[in-house]
């Protein structure tokens, strides 16, 4: 049956594949629902080995640390520091993952009885060369050791300048490397080419775990050393909170089993910095969520690294003291009300330039630039407006001859190759292929928006930038019922990869909507039960309602599934179409 858009506007549809023959096997094979069988068919699933890790992979599933080249060259050096009673300074970059990353070593450290130190590069700096900072702090506290966590990567030349002052460098870090790979004592990296490590979707928390990993298993090979000393699952509530924030994968296997134990480690509340931080957000910490998680704990964190001093975000996810941790917390939550005022001014500045010249959507990328921008927000409004055109999208903030710029790219352009093409006129940039970073000179900037939004237009095409909606699975009300929204939570945790299905259904439209605020409420019934209404909220799209003000319209409608506070099942809507009435058929 041809399905109209309600919109010219609206994302292009996307079923999904079918197989019957498949999906009946993985319905005999894990007794589940078939519509999360289909669901496991959408997202791409073809063996019965990959659906049983991705539903029910637990700890002792972990890769191996050891499998990161040069983990043993790094455990052996840390070793050695900790025998010799030397200084280790833990330098991490100023996200949540670095912060995360950064906390969790320097924990781990100082359980372990270790004279330890952290710094946290500060985005506001004027400094080109980060990790000269951190080598100031490391010389000051007479650090032998310097050990990164998010970063160091694409960071050859500095590297080399920290060695000078005979200061050893770890790098860990998870960004793509450069053709220069730093020359220091061990490089932890799951990206390097010719890793053998199976998990290229670790986030740079994740590779801090690993390596405190592969330390318990050394130190627990030696004598007198108990590994009962160390119980590494406390660490998960920061390798949930880093890798969720960094937009991990939860598609892969390893990541999953993270995020899934690190989010029950986060609901028992030991982290009293990051319980106040809940506390001050209105989250119930025992039904704590990854999209809580990703909408209320990061943007937090994340708005230290943007507009004030990252290095609280570390104190808060280590501070003991309960009334220290609910003044930092408060402290927080009022920078980050800061940090959405620079942004809405930002993001007016972008909406209404695009609004005014239209012509910039006539391209398959968008590159923008301003003097008037902070720089700590340019990545929050990169990523809306990428999503929001499905488009890569550059933004860049000039400050003083300089750009400092935020890239998010769309599935289909990959970032890392077209800046490659472009390094001689960059000061330096680095990130992955769905997310980058870059500086510049401002007198580069026009050659760098010709030549990126070039590449964009020759390698995507119009179907490529046009906004779709992947729908997972058609299934019938009928089949909505308690014990489905329970058993659909085996594909938790949902976050980059992995979102939350999209299900689809035809319906009928009882009773036109209800307009609520920006809002829309729809009452809909599926085919002769009406006896069972279901209510859907389509959000921020009360101005389709003159289009659907008849009574028992038929409708398809995209949609997710939610049990309310109320115990009831409503429809988190995605998307509407109108279906056409089927013409009567002539009589004979």
């Amino acid at each position: 049956m041809h399905v109209s858009d309600i919109s010219q506007d609206g994302p292009l549809w996307v079923y999904p594949p079918h197989s019957l023959d498949w999906q009946e096997q993985i319905i005999r094979e894990f007794q589940i629902h078939p519509t999360i069988a289909q669901i496991l068919i959408s997202r791409g699933f073809t063996s019965f080995d990959q659906i049983h890790d991705f539903l029910y992979a637990k700890l002792p599933d972990l890769h191996n640390p050891a499998l990161l080249s040069e983990m043993p060259q790094a455990v052996d050096r840390i070793c050695l520091a900790i025998r010799n009673g030397e200084n280790i300074l833990i330098y991490g970059d100023n996200d949540v993952d670095g912060m995360t990353g950064t906390a969790l070593l320097t924990e781990f450290f100082r359980d372990l009885g270790v004279s330890v130190f952290f710094y946290v590069s500060n985005r506001g700096t004027q400094r080109q060369t980060l990790i000269i900072e951190a080598l100031e702090y490391a010389l000051a506290n007479a650090c032998k050791l310097l050990i990164t966590v998010d970063c160091g990567i694409t960071a050859a030349v500095e590297v080399a300048k920290v060695a000078e002052k005979n200061v050893d460098v770890i790098i860990t870090d998870h960004h793509e490397p450069t053709d220069t790979i730093p020359h220091c004592t061990a490089t932890l990296n799951p990206k390097l080419v010719n890793s053998p490590y199976p998990n290229r979707d670790l986030t740079g928390v994740g590779v801090a775990f690993k390596l405190a990993h592969a330390i318990t298993n050394r130190l627990s090979e030696e004598e007198g050393f108990s590994s009962k000393k160390i119980d590494l699952k406390q660490y998960l509530d920061l390798v949930a909170l880093g890798t969720i924030s960094d937009m991990g994968s939860l598609m892969d296997t390893e990541n999953r089993i993270l995020v899934r134990y690190g989010l029950r480690q986060l609901k028992k509340g030991k982290r009293i910095g990051l319980s106040k931080l809940l506390s001050v957000c209105g989250v119930d910490t025992g039904e704590l969520t990854t999209f809580q998680v990703a909408s209320k704990i990061s943007p937090r964190l994340n708005s230290l690294g943007r507009i004030d001093d990252p290095r609280k975000g570390v104190q808060l996810l280590l501070v003991k003291n309960s009334d220290l941790a609910e003044k930092m917390a408060l402290e927080l939550d009022l920078n980050n009300i800061e940090r959405q005022k620079i942004e809405r001014t930002m993001s007016m500045d972008v909406d209404t330039t695009i609004a005014e010249q239209p012509h910039i959507l006539d391209d398959r990328a968008i590159v923008m630039s301003s003097d008037k921008w902070h720089p700590g927000v340019i990545a929050i409004v990169s990523t809306r407006i990428s999503k929001q055109y499905n488009r890569p999208t550059a933004m860049i903030a000039i400050d003083k001859g300089l750009g400092k710029g935020s890239i998010r790219s769309i599935r289909e352009f990959p970032l890392l190759p077209v800046l490659k093409a472009c390094s001689d006129i960059l000061l330096n940039f680095g990130g992955h292929d769905m997310a980058a970073g870059l500086t510049l000179r401002e007198e580069h900037l026009e050659e760098f928006k010709m030549r990126f939004i070039r590449s964009a237009n020759q390698q995507l095409t119009l179907n490529d930038v046009q906004n779709k909606l992947l729908l997972d699975a058609e299934i019938a009300f009928q089949d909505l019922t308690f014990d489905f929204m329970e058993s659909i939570k085996l594909l938790e945790p949902y976050g980059n990869e992995n979102p939350q299905p999209i299900l689809f259904a035809k319906v009928r439209q009882i009773w036109p909507p209800k307009i609520v605020g920006r809002h829309l409420k729809l009452y809909l019934v599926q085919g002769e039960e009406e006896h069972r209404v279901l209510e859907g909220v389509a959000i921020g799209q009360a101005e389709l309602a003159p289009m659907l003000k008849k009574r028992n319209l038929d409708l398809e409608i995209a949609f997710t599934p939610q049990v309310n506070h109320n115990s009831s099942i409503h429809l988190l809507i995605k998307g509407i179409q109108i279906t056409p009435p089927t013409p009567l058929s002539s009589g004979g």
